[in-house]
C-alpha cells in the first residue's frame, strides 16, 4: 500500500492565517468598543428616566462586550501555528469559543424570562420619555449597522467567531426592539406587553443559542464536512482509478481533513501511484474549498477482496 499525505500550510489561503487572525480581531475590537458604547447610553439614560427594561437592555449589551472578549480570547489561540502537541492547529478553539457565546445567550434567554415574569405578576411599567425613545433607536441603529458587518465579513472570511457574535448582537437587537414595544405599550395603556414582549424575545435568543450548538458541536463531533458521494464521483472520473472507498471528512469548513482509499492495476510503477495522488489532491483542493490536509492510500486492485467499506 503507498500512502501520501498532502498538508497545506496556508499558502493556498489567499488571507493567510495571520492576516485571517488579525482581521477577525480587528473587527471584534470595533465591535466591542461599540457593544461598550451602546451599553453605557442604555445604562445612563435608563437610570435616568427610571426605566428598569432599558437598564436591564443595558446590561444585555454588556454581555455582547463579554462575548467579544471570549472571542478575541479564542482568536488569540486559534490562531497559534502548529506543534507537536497540536499537529493539526488551533483552529477548534475558535468553535469552541462560540459554544461560550451560545452559553451566554442562554444565560440571557433565562434572565429574560425570569425578569419578564417577575414584571407580569407585579405589573412593573418603564417610565416612558421621549429620550426613552431617543435613546433606544440610536442604539438599535448601531446594533443592527454591527450586525449586518459582523455577519457579513465572518461569510466572508469564514469565521464561525464573527458569526456567531454577530447572532448574539442580533439577540440584543431583538431586546432592545421589545423595549420599544413596551414603551409603546404603555403609552397606550398596555404595561403588561413590556413583560410579555421579552419572554417572546426570549425564545427567539435562545434559538439562536441553539443554532450556535448545533454549528459548533457538529465540528468538535467530527461531523462528515464533504458528501462522500461527491468525492467518489470526483475521483472515479479518472481513467487510473478503479474503485475509491473509505472516504473520510472531518473538520471546519475552512480547515477540512480527508482521507480515502483507491484501488488501481496491480502492475502501475510506484512513480505513477504517487503522480497519482498528487492529481487526486489537486482534483479535490480545485473542487472543494477549505481542504486542509489529505491522505490518499493507494492499494493493488488484487487486495479489493480483503477491503470492506
Amino acid at each position: 500500500m503507498l500512502i501520501h499525505r498532502h498538508h497545506d500550510h496556508g499558502h493556498h489561503d489567499p488571507r493567510g492565517p495571520k492576516g485571517y487572525v488579525a482581521a477577525v480581531r480587528r473587527i471584534l475590537f470595533w465591535v466591542l468598543g461599540l457593544n461598550w458604547l451602546v451599553a453605557v447610553l442604555k445604562l445612563i439614560f435608563g437610570y435616568l428616566i427610571n426605566s428598569t427594561s432599558m437598564v436591564a437592555d443595558g446590561y444585555h449589551s454588556f454581555a455582547d462586550g463579554a462575548s467579544n472578549i471570549v472571542g478575541l480570547l479564542g482568536m488569540k489561540i486559534a490562531g497559534q501555528p502548529k506543534d507537536e502537541d497540536h499537529p493539526y492547529g488551533h483552529k477548534k478553539y475558535e468553535t469552541l469559543a462560540s459554544l461560550v457565546i451560545a452559553f451566554l445567550l442562554f444565560l440571557i434567554c433565562l434572565h429574560l424570562i425570569h425578569d419578564g415574569w417577575e414584571r407580569l405578576w407585579a405589573r412593573r411599567a418603564p417610565e416612558v420619555t421621549v429620550w426613552g425613545f431617543v435613546v433606544l433607536g440610536v442604539t438599535m441603529v448601531v446594533n443592527a449597522g454591527v450586525m449586518f458587518y459582523e455577519g457579513r465579513r465572518g461569510r466572508v472570511l469564514g469565521s464561525d467567531i464573527l458569526v456567531a457574535d454577530a447572532m448574539h448582537t442580533r439577540a440584543d437587537l431583538l431586546t432592545s426592539f421589545s423595549v420599544g414595544v413596551a414603551f409603546v405599550g404603555v403609552k397606550l395603556g398596555f404595561p403588561v406587553l413590556d413583560a410579555v414582549v421579552a419572554m417572546v424575545i426570549a425564545v427567539f435568543i435562545a434559538f439562536s443559542g441553539i443554532e450556535i450548538l448545533k454549528r459548533s458541536s457538529a465540528v468538535l463531533c467530527d461531523t462528515a464536512a464533504i458528501d462522500r458521494q461527491a468525492i467518489e464521483r470526483l475521483i472515479m472520473a479518472i481513467p487510473e482509478v478503479k474503485k475509491c472507498h473509505k472516504i473520510r471528512t472531518r473538520g471546519r469548513h475552512d480547515d477540512i481533513y480527508i482521507d480515502l482509499h483507491v484501488l488501481v492495476n496491480d502492475q502501475m510503477k510506484l512513480v505513477h501511484a504517487h503522480d497519482l495522488t498528487v492529481k487526486i489532491e489537486d482534483l479535490i483542493k480545485k473542487e472543494f474549498c477549505g481542504v486542509s490536509d489529505i491522505v490518499v492510500h493507494v492499494e493493488p486492485l488484487s487486495s479489493e477482496t480483503h477491503h470492506g467499506d
